[in-house]
Parts: C-alpha cells; sequence; structure tokens
C-alpha cells in the first residue's frame, strides 16, 4: 500500500469516527428532549411558576425608589433596575443548572456512574448535551411568558442596541451557559472525594446568586467584595445585562468576551482533570 493510499485510509477513518460521533450526540439530544416532552405539562407548569417572584421584585425595586424614576442609587434609576432584573431573569435562563451537580453526585454515591466507564459515553459529554436538550424546550416553552412580561415593562426597558452589541450580547448568554454547566458539574464531581456534597452546593448556589448579580448590581457590592470583577460569576448574570444597559464600555465589551471564554477553558481543563483523577480514586475503593 502506497503513502497516498494509506493516508487516504486514515482520512476515511477519522471521518467515520466524526460522523459517530455526531451521530451519538444527536441521538442524545433528540431522546432528551423526548424525554421532557413527555411531562411537557408539568415541566411548562413548573416553567411557569418561576416567573411568578417577577412581580414581587418588580413592586419591591418599586418601594425601594419610592416611584420616583428619575432617582439614582450607584447609577441605577427605578427603570434601569426593572430592565436589569428582567434581563438578568433571562441571562439566568441560560446559566442556571438546576440539579446537575446533585444529580452527579447521586450518580457517584450509588455508584451508576459505572455505566460511564465501561460503555464508551463520555459522562460530561452526556450531561452537557442532556442540559441542552433541557434548555432547548424551556426556552420554548417560556418564550410566550417572557415576551409578555417585557411588553409589559415595555416603558422601563432600553432600545434595541446595535448589531455589534447585540452579537456580544448573544456570545455572553451561550458563554454564560457553558460557564454555568461546567461550574455546576465541577462541584458534583467533587463527590468522587467527599460523597456528601450537598452542603457545597448550597454554599455555591448562595454565593452565586449574589456574587453573579442576580439578586442586585456588582456596583452595589464591589465597595465590599472589590474581587468580584475577577470571579467567573459575574459572566453568569451580571456580564450579559451589562452589555445591554450600556455598563460596559464599546470599547472593553470584546476583551471581557475574551476573559469570559478564558474562564471557559479554564473551568474545562479542571472538569477534565477532577474526572480522570475521581475515576481513578474511584476505580480503586470501588472496583
Amino acid at each position: 500500500m502506497s503513502a497516498i493510499d494509506h493516508e487516504h485510509g486514515a482520512q476515511l477513518t477519522w471521518s467515520g469516527e466524526l460522523a459517530a460521533r455526531l451521530r451519538m450526540k444527536w441521538l442524545v439530544l433528540s431522546t432528551a428532549i423526548e424525554e421532557r416532552l413527555v411531562y411537557r405539562g408539568d415541566f411548562a407548569f413548573s416553567t411557569l411558576v418561576r416567573f411568578l417572584p417577577i412581580v414581587t421584585q418588580l413592586f419591591m425595586w418599586n418601594s425601594i425608589y419610592s416611584g420616583d424614576t428619575s432617582q439614582q442609587m450607584r447609577g441605577y434609576t427605578y427603570p434601569d433596575m426593572v430592565s436589569y432584573y428582567l434581563l438578568g431573569m433571562l441571562a439566568r435562563a441560560f446559566s442556571s443548572m438546576p440539579g446537575l451537580s446533585t444529580g452527579i453526585a447521586q450518580s457517584i454515591a450509588n455508584g451508576s456512574v459505572r455505566k460511564y466507564l465501561i460503555q464508551p459515553v463520555d459522562m460530561l459529554d452526556h450531561l452537557f448535551w442532556h442540559r441542552v436538550a433541557h434548555k432547548l424546550v424551556y426556552y420554548v416553552i417560556a418564550a410566550a411568558p417572557f415576551a409578555f412580561v417585557f411588553w409589559m415593562c415595555r416603558e422601563y426597558l432600553p432600545g434595541w442596541p446595535g448589531a455589534t452589541l447585540m452579537m456580544a450580547w448573544t456570545a455572553s448568554l451561550v458563554m454564560s451557559f457553558l460557564i454555568g454547566f461546567l461550574i455546576e458539574a465541577l462541584i458534583g464531581l467533587i463527590a468522587f472525594w467527599f460523597l456528601e456534597v450537598s452542603s457545597l452546593i448550597f454554599i455555591y448556589m448562595m454565593l452565586s446568586y449574589i456574587l453573579s448579580g442576580h439578586m442586585i448590581p456588582l456596583e452595589w457590592i464591589s465597595p465590599w467584595v472589590p474581587w468580584v470583577q475577577w470571579l467567573p460569576f459575574k459572566y453568569l448574570a451580571y456580564f450579559p445585562v451589562a452589555i445591554i444597559l450600556g455598563k460596559i464600555p464599546p470599547e472593553q465589551v470584546w476583551t471581557e468576551l475574551s476573559v469570559q471564554a478564558g474562564w471557559i477553558v479554564v473551568l474545562f481543563i479542571a472538569n477534565r482533570v477532577v474526572f480522570r483523577l475521581g475515576v481513578r480514586r474511584y476505580s480503586a475503593y470501588g472496583g
């Protein structure tokens, strides 16, 4: 066999493996979507219930500002806070991963993680596409409630940004999803060393709620926590909102997006290293 034939055969083998992997990913994604649509009524109800706190939050901020739309607090007027909270809800819809870390920890504790060790299926990749399916179904169901709430509050919302900022905002939302997945997966993988991680998950959820800017803008807490701007949490909620509200200068947006992408790389490597070390430990005492 000539060198050309050998190279051609290697290319065919590589393309065949790639096609098989893509088919596997599509199978996992489509199956996960079908699973969530089986209980679509319950899924839709739980999705709609999450919109109820919006009303109380808007009333709370109206009370704080005493209905004065011109009053500013740390650079935010009442319309700014309404916009911030609604856009923050949208950002958290991308980055939140309910049940991910708990599910990984339970899988390690009850031994069902072994199915990923004896089959040619990567656990993190499998869980990632399951989460993509969950988000796709969620977005379809939540699109109408989101549109209704934004329409009701349209007088408080800023105008549409330019095409460049819209691209940056979209990229930040996609990367917030990746960061949210990687952080929660990393916390779940700690169960290889500590079988009970519920307390750690609770601490993370509490810190994330504050440090991501979901509860209040980061400008309100940065005087007490000056290093909050360097943490990956801010990319879960605050950063996408700050792009739309103009809280970040346009010339700094792409630099911030590069930092966000850097956090994805760091968290991805951390997940792979921790998973590999965890599997070695698990095999050592679990067989």
